[in-house]
């Protein structure tokens, strides 16, 4: 093997461990947030009949989720309900804006 082909593949190495450790670090630092999601912009869990990422059908779907910085799920200021009562982001699955 030459030294250019040796020299790329240690590089290679190189940048996917540190691809690898950033990806991780940054998602240590982050929740999973229901409740706050537009339709179709969930990162995953939208309830049966969807399968992951961007399957909310319903904007704030209570079973779809979104990571958010660790600490501000409930901070996240959304509309209010039709009711006029307040909508937050919760750490668990929600019971409302489910699509029938």
């Amino acid at each position: 093997m030459s030294k250019t082909v040796q020299t790329l593949a240690v590089a290679g190495a190189v940048a996917a461990a540190l691809t690898a450790h950033a990806t991780t670090a940054s998602a240590a630092g982050q929740e999973k947030c229901y409740g706050v999601s537009l339709a179709g912009q969930n990162d995953c869990a939208a309830g049966p009949g969807t399968t992951c990422a961007g399957t909310s059908t319903v904007d704030y779907q209570g079973n779809a989720w979104t990571l958010v910085d660790a600490g501000t799920c409930a901070e996240i200021e959304l509309p209010t309900l039709a009711d006029g009562s307040a909508r937050t982001g919760a750490l668990e699955p929600l019971d409302r804006d489910i699509p029938s």
